[in-house]
């Protein structure tokens, strides 16, 4: 093959820029003086007359030093002018003309001068797709890339006479594969592992590569192919796409990953997405795995007047989470107010999440007033707020629960019975609140046998998992109806339950093992009280002692040792 058959790159000799093709030698000055100028005809006229080139090749070489110069927008103006199945279909030899290349080397040589042009037309649409790439350009890119493939197969179909064409092309094409925007491929297929209701089993044990990561599930293989996709845009490879961290907080929120879907947040860039919606998913993401004060601290920071502070569900996160804590029930209360006048006229479910949201801060409230008369209306306004939210919320038994258990703590039991009746009627008796609500009333009319019922009738409905509360209930109902024995056994169940769900739920200081820790540890206590009232003495220090285990300096410890 002559060196005048190789189309060259474009190449500084020291001060000056060439362009070499055909054997053939050019300046670049003038060519580029004209694209400088915008005449795009000018320079490409100017670079077939001087390197005898037709169109296409001139608009490839043309393209390919805007490229080289970094005028992204202006190389993609050339390629626009190549239509690369046209220019193919016309470099490439008829059947006839390729059997006649074999007995002639003239022939041959017009056929591998065709075939370089084909791969600089080609290098032309690559270097195109570099170009929208890094313009942003995702969709236009993928499309040029598809249209590398389906010319590429064409003339792979016609056959390709020279090896280091073919290496060319085949390079070319590499490249390109490279190209697709990973976004199309893995996002669609993340897209499908997640909605698709079709479950894929995991590889068997002797395909799987020693040490290597394989999924155990489509949710997982989804996450992992979401985070991958976020570690690009955290690198710099991909334009940022909204819609990908909405994926990836659906798959993390059904898995209750809630932390792991923080630390992908705060992993994302200042100002790739508005600080203020950045702080309030990383609010509902912390809140989600058991950490409050750290949500709050960021709610406050988007609240703030300098920010967003009438964003609706800004507000409404931040009463929520002060209405789980009675210190911080007054700042909720605020939040609250300002969520309902926000709501007005706008989102009437809102305005009714609102009131719900302040009756509950306004009920945390009343258990730390100062005097009978600030708590007596403090809870006669979280009734108030309650019942307003039901002509909003008809649809919602929730408010019936708790609106009963605010009749509960104001000693109305008759109205707090009529509430849960109410709630376990509209549910049909499938949620566990409900039961226990109504068992708790009746508890507290000192009617423990229809408790018991009602509790055990419960525990038949709930599955094994959810009957920790019940169990809890029952021992103390069996308690109160001077039971004991049956009670402690009630307990071990209830042991046994816990300590299994605590090996169930993963890594050691999680939300979730936190939650079990913490039930346990009140489960040891009650045990250690209910001995002692038996003269079990052993047997109550015991139990103390794997109370203290969790908590080596609960007051409530200390209180009960002193009382052995």
């Amino acid at each position: 093959m002559s060196e005048s058959q190789v189309y060259d790159e474009v190449e500084n000799h020291s001060t000056v820029r060439e362009v070499c093709a055909n054997g053939l030698r050019m300046e670049t000055s003038a060519v580029e003086a004209k694209l400088d100028e915008g005449n795009i005809q000018e320079a490409e006229s100017s670079l077939r007359e001087g390197l005898s080139l037709n169109f296409e090749e001139a608009r490839a070489l043309l393209g390919r030093l805007e490229y080289q110069r970094g005028n992204l927008d202006s190389a993609v103006r050339v390629f626009d002018g190549i239509d690369l199945h046209a220019a193919i279909q016309r470099l490439q030899p008829s059947i006839a003309e390729k059997r006649s290349s074999r007995r002639s080397r003239s022939n041959e040589s017009v056929t591998t001068v065709s075939q370089h042009a084909t791969g600089l037309l080609l290098e032309a649409i690559y270097l195109k797709v570099k170009s929208l790439q890094k313009l942003g350009m995702i969709a236009e890119a993928a499309q040029e890339c598809k249209s590398i493939l389906d010319a590429v197969e064409t003339i792979f179909q016609s056959g390709i006479p020279d090896v280091q064409v073919e290496n060319k092309l085949q390079e070319t094409v590499s490249k390109a594969v490279e190209l697709l925007p990973e976004l199309w491929r893995q996002k669609a297929f993340a897209l499908f592992l997640l909605y698709s209701g079709v479950e894929a089993n995991p590889p068997s044990l002797a395909s799987q590569v020693d040490d290597s990561y394989v999924p155990k599930n489509n949710i997982e293989e989804a996450i992992l192919l979401l985070m991958i996709l976020f570690k690009k845009f955290h690198l710099g490879k991909m334009k940022w796409d909204p819609s990908v961290m909405e994926h990836l907080i659906y798959a993390f929120s059904i898995c209750g990953q809630a932390s792991a879907l923080a630390s992908q947040i705060e992993e994302i860039l200042p100002g790739v997405v508005n600080r203020c919606d950045r702080w309030n998913t990383l609010a509902l993401s912390y809140s989600a795995a058991g950490r409050n004060k750290v949500a709050l601290d960021l709610l406050r920071k988007s609240l703030h007047k300098h920010e967003r502070p009438d964003d609706l569900l800004g507000l409404l996160l931040a009463a929520r989470i002060c209405s789980e804590d009675s210190l911080l029930a007054f700042e909720g209360v605020g939040y609250a107010r300002r969520a309902v006048a926000n709501a007005i006229g706008q989102d009437e479910h809102l305005k009714g999440v609102g009131l719900r949201m302040l009756g509950h801060c306004l009920r945390k409230q009343a258990k730390v007033a100062s005097s009978d008369t600030e708590r007596s209306h403090l809870q006669s306004e979280a009734l108030k707020s309650f019942n307003e939210a039901i002509a909003f919320e008809r649809d919602n038994p929730d408010i019936l629960i708790e609106l009963g258990v605010q009749y509960a703590e104001q000693r109305n039991s008759n109205a707090a019975l009529g509430c849960a009746k109410q709630f376990i009627d509209v549910t049909g008796g499938s949620l566990l609140k409900g039961w226990r609500l109504l068992a708790l009333v009746l508890s507290a009319q000192q009617r423990y046998s229809e408790a018991e019922v009602v509790t055990d009738a419960a525990l038949d409905e709930t599955a094994k998992w959810e009957q920790g509360p019940l169990l809890k209930m029952k021992a103390k109902l069996k308690i109160a109806q001077l039971m004991p024995m049956d009670a402690i056994e009630t307990y071990r169940f209830l042991l046994a339950l816990l300590q299994a769900q605590r090996k169930s739920f993963g890594s050691p200081g999680s939300h979730m093992v936190q939650v079990e820790d913490d039930n346990e540890f009140e489960v040891w206590l009650d045990l250690a009280k209910l001995y002692s009232r038996l003269s079990q003495w052993k047997d109550a220090e015991i139990c103390l002692e794997k109370a203290e285990a969790f908590k080596p300096y609960s007051a409530a410890i200390m209180h009960t040792e002193g009382k052995i």
